[in-house]
C-alpha cells in the first residue's frame, strides 16, 4: 500500500499516525542512518546472487571460496558453514551467530566488511570482503624480518583496530598473523583484521573464564582462564616482536612447551638481531607483554606511543590529508534521509577497495588517536589550521550535523568515505539500480513506505508517518510509491549540486 497527498487517501487513520509519550522519533530528521542497516540476513540460494569460484581456505566447519557478485561483479569472500556441525553444539552456534552480529555492527577501515549473511536448508554462508593480499603470516615469511617503520605502521592498524573493539566492549581473544589479511601485493599494504569465530562481547566488571587461543600469541593468564580485554594486547605484543626479529618470544618443539612457556612469561631481546631494534620498539613491546595485565597498556595508550607515532610519521595537518577530501567533507549536502541512507548503502556495499583507497588513508591521518572514527576535536584541529578557530568551529559544527547520520556524535568510517568519495562514482546507474533492488524488497519496481520501515526501521521509531513523509519527498506523480525513474532523479540532483 502506498502513501497519498492530502487531497487522497492517508495510509493510516490519525489516531494511528499521531504521536504519543512512548515514541522516540517524532520526525523524518531524527531517523538514524546506519551501516549496518544494509547487512541483511538474507534467504533462499546464495548462487542466485553469486558465481562460486575457487576455495581459499578451510576449517573444521566450512570452506572459504571466492564469490563474483553477479550485480556488480565484485569479488568476495564467502565462508560457507555446514549446519549440521554446528547444531547440536550450542557453543559453535553462538559463536557463529557472535561472529556476525558483531562483524555487521564493525565500521573500521582495519576490520574485515561484511556485505550479507545467507541461510538456506543446509548451510549458512557470510559474505565479506575479499582480501587478495593473503595473510601477513606470508608476508612476514617471506620478508624474514620488516623495518621499524614498516613494522610500526602495521601495529599501528591492528591496534586501531583492537581499541575500536575494545571500546565497543569486544575481545577477539585470538589475534595472530593468520588473522591479519592483507588488501593487495602493494609494498605496505592496508591490513584487515579478521576470523572473530571466538571474539566475545565482554562485561567490563567481569572476567573471562574461556579458554580460547593459539599457543605462539595467546596471554598467560587465558591459561589461567581468569582474564579480560587486555590477552589481545599481549598478542599484538607477541605479533609486534615477530614482526621485528621474525620469531616468537615464546617457542617450543610441541604446543605444551609452547604453553609452559608462555605461562612463566619470560622471554629475551638479546642477540644479534635486538642490536639493532631500537629502544622504542623494544619498551613498547615490554609494555605490551608485561606479565600483569592490570599494569599492562591499553590499545589506545600503545597508539599514543613515541615508537609508534614517530614511525607511523602521521600528522594531523591540512598537508598530510587531501585537500579534495577535506573540501568535499565540508561541501557535503543530503537533503533528503533517503538519499543519505542510500549514500550509505552504496559507500558501505558497493564501493571497491581501489575506489576507497586514498580516502581511507586521509580517515586514518584524520583520526589523531586511531580510535577509528573521527571527532569534533580532531576535525576542529585541522579546520582550523585552514580557516581560523571561530570560523572552523561552526564549519566543524556544521559538517557534524550533515554527516553524522547515525547521530553517535563523531565521523564513523562509512560517513567519512559517504561524504568525500566523488559523487560522479558512488552515483552512477549500475550502483543506482543495485541500491534501488535492496530498497524495493519485494522487486514490484516501486518502494513502499512499508519498504522503507522494513528497511530503516531500527533507526526511526514507531512514528509510521515519517515513512510516508520520506516517500512524498520523492514521489513525483503521487502514487505514494517511488519507481525508478523518481528514485535516479532523486540521486541525480546531488551530483548535480556538487558541480
Amino acid at each position: 500500500m502506498g502513501c497519498f497527498s492530502s487531497s487522497g487517501r492517508h495510509t493510516l487513520p490519525k489516531s494511528e499516525a499521531s504521536n504519543t509519550p512512548s515514541q522516540v522519533v517524532h520526525t523524518k530528521e531524527d531517523i538514524k542512518i546506519d551501516a549496518s542497516m544494509f547487512v541483511g540476513h538474507r534467504s533462499g540460494q546464495v548462487l542466485e546472487h553469486y558465481k562460486i569460484g575457487q576455495k581459499i581456505g578451510s576449517g573444521a566447519f566450512g570452506c572459504v571460496r571466492i564469490g563474483t557478485h553477479i550485480a556488480t561483479g565484485q569479488k568476495r569472500a564467502i565462508k560457507t558453514i555446514h549446519k549440521e556441525s554446528i547444531s547440536e553444539d550450542l557453543t559453535e552456534r553462538a559463536k557463529f551467530f557472535t561472529e556476525v552480529d558483531i562483524l555487521r555492527r564493525a565500521d573500521h577501515p582495519n576490520i574485515v566488511k561484511l556485505y550479507e549473511f545467507y541461510e538456506d536448508e543446509k548451510y549458512f554462508h557470510i559474505v565479506t570482503e575479499f582480501l587478495q593480499g593473503g595473510e601477513l603470516f606470508d608476508y612476514i615469511i617471506k620478508n624474514k624480518m620488516l623495518s621499524e617503520r614498516a613494522a610500526a605502521i602495521f601495529m599501528r592498524q591492528i591496534l586501531s583496530a583492537v581499541a575500536y573493539c575494545h571500546l565497543n566492549n569486544i575481545v577477539h581473544r585470538d589475534l595472530k598473523p593468520e588473522n591479519l589479511l592483507l588488501e593487495n601485493d602493494a609494498p605496505q599494504p592496508n591490513l584487515k583484521v579478521i576470523d572473530f569465530g571466538t571474539c566475545a562481547i565482554f562485561d567490563p566488571s567481569r572476567h573471562m573464564t574461556k579458554k580460547y587461543g593459539t599457543a605462539y600469541y595467546i596471554a598467560p593468564e587465558v591459561l589461567r582462564k581468569d582474564y579480560d580485554e587486555k590477552c589481545d594486547i599481549w598478542s599484538c605484543g607477541v605479533i609486534l616482536y615477530i614482526l621485528l626479529s621474525g620469531k616468537p618470544p615464546f617457542y617450543g618443539r610441541t604446543d605444551r612447551d609452547i604453553l609452559k612457556m608462555v605461562e612463566k612469561g619470560e622471554y629475551s631481546m638479546r642477540g644479534t638481531i635486538w642490536t639493532t631494534i631500537s629502544q622504542g620498539a623494544k619498551h613498547l613491546i615490554s609494555r605490551m607483554l608485561d606479565y600483569n595485565p592490570k599494569n599492562r597498556i591499553s590499545a589506545r595508550e600503545a597508539l599514543m606511543d613515541d615508537w609508534l607515532a614517530q614511525n607511523c610519521a602521521v600528522s594531523p595537518s591540512a598537508q598530510s590529508i587531501p585537500l579534495a577530501s577535506l573540501d568535499n567533507l565540508k561541501a557535503f549536502r543530503a537533503e533528503q534521509k533517503l538519499q543519505h541512507a542510500v549514500l550509505t548503502f552504496i559507500a558501505s556495499q558497493l564501493l571497491q577497495n581501489e575506489d576507497s583507497k586514498q580516502l581511507s588513508e586521509a580517515f586514518r591521518n584524520l583520526d589523531k588517536n586511531g580510535d577509528g572514527k573521527i571527532s569534533r576535536e580532531e576535525l576542529l584541529e585541522v579546520y582550523s589550521g585552514m580557516m581560523g578557530l571561530e570560523a572552523a568551529s561552526e564549519e566543524v559544527e556544521k559538517i557534524m550535523r550533515q554527516v553524522d547520520a547515525n547521530g553517535s556524535g563523531y565521523i564513523d568510517y562509512t560517513e567519512f568515505i559517504m561524504a568525500t568519495a566523488q559523487k560522479e562514482k558512488m552515483i552512477n546507474q549500475m550502483n543506482l539500480e543495485a541500491a534501488f533492488k535492496v530498497f524495493d524488497s519485494d522487486g514490484s519496481g516501486k518502494i513502499s513506505a512499508q519498504e522503507l520501515k522494513a528497511l530503516l526501521g531500527s533507526g526511526g521509531g514507531e512514528n509510521e508517518t515519517i515513512w510516508c513523509e520520506l516517500i512524498k519527498d520523492v514521489d513525483q506523480n503521487g502514487d505514494g510509491e517511488i519507481d525508478i525513474n523518481e528514485f535516479k532523479a532523486m540521486m541525480m540532483s546531488l551530483v548535480e549540486s556538487h558541480k
